[in-house]
């Protein structure tokens, strides 16, 4: 009884440490994304933008969020299956999405950065149906971030458009 008891503890260690490296990919992710912002709250409010575009403080909360969401959902699929094709596509649209920021705000490449956000839509999606028939909650929990990327690529489309 005693070695389950040690063989649970072990496990239940290993996967709060197995979350906390995702929630650690995730904050690198987020970090690459954040040093592309440093000082860009004035260039986004300069840029000529939709009148549906959010305003800049809106950005971090949601991101934040999502980017919780995102780490939790990884983990549910390592739990089930470990490293499978499925979190291969998590591992993809996770570093397109911190190629995305410098892009757009650190380059000002906006038609780059739109190829890119169409890029890592696609493999959101990907990653959504590999989820799904892995764990159907954490496909789920993927479904809000890949929506505010479907908005954020359609605002990166009406800024360059607006702005070139």
């Amino acid at each position: 009884m005693e070695i389950s008891r040690d063989a649970a503890t072990a496990s239940g260690r290993r996967q709060c440490w197995a979350l906390v490296g995702f929630a650690a990919a995730v904050f690198v992710a987020a970090a690459i994304g954040g040093l592309g912002v440093q000082g860009t709250t004035d260039e986004y409010a300069s840029l000529r933008q939709p009148g549906w575009a959010p305003p800049s403080w809106l950005f971090g909360p949601v991101w934040s969020l999502l980017y919780a969401l995102i780490a939790v959902a990884g983990w549910l699929v390592w739990r089930r299956v470990g490293f499978s094709p499925a979190l291969w596509a998590w591992t993809a649209q996770l570093v397109l999405n911190a190629i995305w920021t410098p892009l757009f705000f650190g380059a000002g490449q906006y038609g780059l950065a739109f190829a890119e956000i169409v890029l890592m839509w696609l493999a959101i999606g990907l990653t959504v149906v590999l989820f799904a028939r892995v764990s159907r909650v954490a496909a789920a929990l993927l479904l809000p971030y890949w929506a505010w990327v479907t908005f954020a690529a359609a605002l990166n489309l009406s800024i360059w458009q607006l702005n070139s």
